[in-house]
């Protein structure tokens, strides 16, 4: 129950490939601390908790086991057990974000959500169907409680994963029981939020059970958690200064607070909205059966619901002390319009089901190999809003229902690992992954409870990726070992198409072929010294999101493109990974590059007149980075276990012709600087606390990096918040823990404000 599980656990992921690697390596020295080495390796490649990750690890990983979250982390949503691992961030606006919570990774930002995987038990619940904040990961799939641990595969260096691993592919290995256990949870968090003309305490509860069992060949789980969760405003809504004309026409209006957007101009702030309030409802179901002592056959259920009532504030005032939600109005002697929708409600009802199943052998022998496959499905995706000006109560009237029902995806994995002798390892497989988008958007006369009338507009679009790879690890000798591979992809899009109230225009099939080769070399310098380099180039086509949406206008497509080429990446890294203390610590020095060419990003094309801002292909962008993670336990007193790291990333647009302002300018939302520390103290077996810092540096959401101005709405801040946690181990069943999320109470941005400081209290009963 320590920081150093999670010591363990990243020792554990660095013994496993140079025990492979280097067979004398990792057993070498008769003594208790190979025997610990030992015990490690037989936990982590244990046949009933396997990682979906590649058993020869080719480049940097990182991890956490539940221990370790249990003692260091608040952990809330499945998301929260990245928190402290070098390089990453995961924009959560606040506890139960559902649709913004974007994954960033060394050299991707917050708004780059498919340069990376996220899988549940080697279930994918990344959302490829489009990049950017609407399509984060299906984080809802997995509750803290059920996390037995999650690797980190960091950059894109095996070949038997998509090009969107370029930034990390996340692995969650969830639960299965070795006897009868049962678990129940109950937490509460609560925020006090001052912002603008803002100022309100946002509170919630979550509740979690488990239970499961083994008997002979056959397991089997079930956990149930429900999140019922207030979030502060995430919308402010704004007038720009320079928008109002002077006069004195409008409605007198008081409440409007003065502040300047992100580029430095003045503007007015007259409303809160995005009040998120979200039921969230997760059910999963996993069954594991040993059909013989070496093959298994698995399959997991999960369904997510969450029920959304999103509220808004006015913060102006007519002469009677009434709210104003719409009109025109009259502030500080210029008038201003303000549109139905600019202040206004909006209901989410989402129901999302997924399936899992695979049959594996697990022999060690000469060949084993894998079946699986996997569907994500949107059930029910309805979101509703007026179109109408409404007061804060809701109130019906006309407006628009979008339904996504029916988007999805499925995945299909044909894996082997053929050892034709104690040399080599090579691993193939053939994959397909479909994905579908199927968005349409109606009128109706009742925003609330009415039904679907004509239609607004409409689109379409999937996609199909089948690979075929390969990759060897061949141990040269008992100090060097190379891999090597490679990926071909075949990625089609189709049967897209874009609607408006009465024209449906189709895109034409696209059908193109790519190759990526990998690489990688470790090299034991000494028994505690092991040097590595990676290489490997990744292609990341474009989603069906960002070929497919768009606008119709005199029987023309607007606002996207169809033929956005894919995006293209060499990276690179190199590292040292030193042992430290008899195997108790570990300090890891990484250089990373990455040159992209084509990425994906939203801007205005200058070279055309009108100028075009749509999806486009940047030309170039670089980065060169350094990572060093440190971690070490019973430091300087024993129980005092320390982790930490610190990433500095230069990333730079080198060639953009469309919008050449953006040249030599930093890429959005990837900092120079991230740092990460974590310090856990366990007073005795019953009591531990914990003090976790995150730091992340300046950053920009604009190419051309004229938003200076950060510390506002839309803007994306540096910030420095430290968390706190003390847990309590009451007896063998009971365990209490309090803890306090951004103790500090740092006011920071990433486009929405990030949560201010907010109390945890948790009581867990375990049986």
């Amino acid at each position: 129950m320590k920081l150093s599980n999670t010591i363990q656990l990243r020792r554990t992921a660095l013994i496993i490939a140079l025990s492979t690697a280097f067979p004398t390596f990792a057993h070498d020295n008769n003594n208790d601390q190979d025997g610990e080495k030992a015990k490690a390796e037989r936990v982590i490649i244990k046949g009933d908790k396997p990682t979906t990750l590649p058993t020869e690890i080719p480049t940097t990983i990182e991890g956490i086991n539940a221990k370790a979250i249990e003692t260091t982390i608040n952990a809330l949503d499945a998301e929260d057990a990245l928190k402290y691992l070098p390089s990453l961030l995961v924009r959560k606006r606040y506890d139960g974000d559902y649709n913004h919570a974007v994954l960033a990774t060394r050299a991707s930002g917050t708004g780059n959500s498919a340069r990376s995987m996220v899988y549940a038990d080697g279930i994918l619940i990344s959302n490829l169907l489009g990049n950017g904040a609407g399509f984060t990961p299906r984080w809802g799939l997995v509750t803290p409680e059920e996390i037995q641990r999650v690797d980190v595969l960091y950059g894109p260096f095996s070949a038997a994963y998509a090009g969107n691993s370029v930034g990390a592919v996340v692995d969650y290995v969830t639960r299965m029981p070795e006897k009868f256990e049962g678990h129940v949870k109950l937490a509460g968090f609560t925020e006090d939020f001052k912002e603008v003309a803002t100022d309100q305490r946002y509170s919630g509860h979550q509740l979690s059970a488990s239970l499961g069992d083994k008997q002979g060949a056959f397991s089997w789980w079930v956990n149930l958690n429900r999140m019922d969760s207030d979030s502060h405003p995430l919308v402010f809504t704004n007038k720009l200064l320079s928008a109002g004309t002077v006069s004195t026409a409008g409605k007198p209006v008081t409440g409007a607070v003065a502040g300047r957007n992100p580029q430095g101009l003045d503007w007015w702030l007259i409303g809160a909205t995005t009040q998120y309030h979200t039921i969230q409802d997760h059910a999963k179901v996993k069954l594991a059966y040993e059909i013989t002592p070496t093959i298994r056959a698995s399959y997991t259920y999960g369904i997510w619901r969450n029920d959304m009532n999103s509220t808004a504030d006015s913060y102006l005032r007519d002469a009677s002390g009434n709210a104003v939600y719409s009109g025109d109005v009259n502030i500080a002697g210029r008038k201003f319009t303000i549109n139905p929708t600019d202040i206004a409600n909006s209901k989410n009802k989402l129901q999302h089901v997924t399936h899992g199943v695979s049959v594996k052998s697990n022999t060690k022998g000469e060949f084993d190999w894998e079946v699986a496959g996997s569907i994500y499905d949107y059930q029910k995706d309805i979101a509703r809003a007026p179109t109408v000006a409404i007061p804060a109560a809701d109130i019906g009237g006309a407006g628009r229902i979008t339904d996504g029902s029916g988007t999805g995806w499925n995945t299909l994995a044909l894996k082997g690992i053929w050892r034709p002798n104690t040399e080599h390892i090579v691993e193939f497989g053939y994959q397909r992954d479909a994905y579908k988008l199927h968005t349409l958007v109606s009128n109706t006369a009742d925003w609330i409870n009415g039904a679907a009338t004509t239609r607004f507009s409409a689109f379409q679009g999937n996609s199909d990726l089948s690979s075929f790879y390969v990759q060897d690890a061949w141990r040269i000798n008992s100090n060097w070992k190379t891999i090597v591979g490679g990926r071909f992809e075949q990625w089609s899009a189709h049967d897209g198409a874009l609607s408006n109230a009465t024209t449906t225009l189709p895109f034409v099939k696209r059908d193109e072929n790519a190759f990526s080769p990998k690489a990688a070399l470790a090299y034991r310098a000494s028994d505690d010294l092991t040097l590595k380099a990676s290489i490997g180039r990744a292609v990341r086509n474009p989603t069906v999101s960002e070929l497919y949406q768009g606008t119709v206008s005199t029987q023309t497509i607007v606002n996207n493109d169809p033929n956005l080429k894919a995006e293209k990446s060499w990276t690179s890294e190199w590292s040292a990974e030193q042992s430290l203390h008899n195997g108790k610590g570990l300090l890891r020095t990484t250089f990373f590059h990455e040159d992209t060419a084509d990425a994906l990003y939203s801007q205005t094309n200058t070279l055309v007149t009108p100028n075009i801002t749509n999806i486009q292909n940047v030309d170039k962008i670089r980065t060169n980075g350094l990572e060093i993670a440190y971690q070490d336990n019973d430091v300087v007193i024993s129980g005092l276990d320390i982790a930490g790291s610190v990433t500095f990333a230069d990333s730079i647009i080198t060639k953009n012709d469309k919008f050449a302002k953006s040249v030599g300018k930093w890429q959005p939302r990837v900092p120079k600087w991230r740092a990460n520390f974590v310090a856990s103290y366990r007073v005795n077996e019953q009591l531990s606390t914990t003090l976790g810092i995150r730091y992340s540096g300046r950053q920009y959401g604009s190419l051309d990096n004229s938003d200076v101005n950060a510390f506002t709405y839309l803007g994306f801040s540096s910030f420095l918040v430290a968390d706190l946690r003390v847990r309590y181990k009451i007896d063998k069943q009971w365990t209490a823990a309090v803890g306090i999320n951004n103790l500090n109470n740092k006011k920071y941005w990433a486009f929405h404000p990030y949560t201010q400081r907010s109390l945890v209290a948790e009581l867990k009963f375990d049986f």
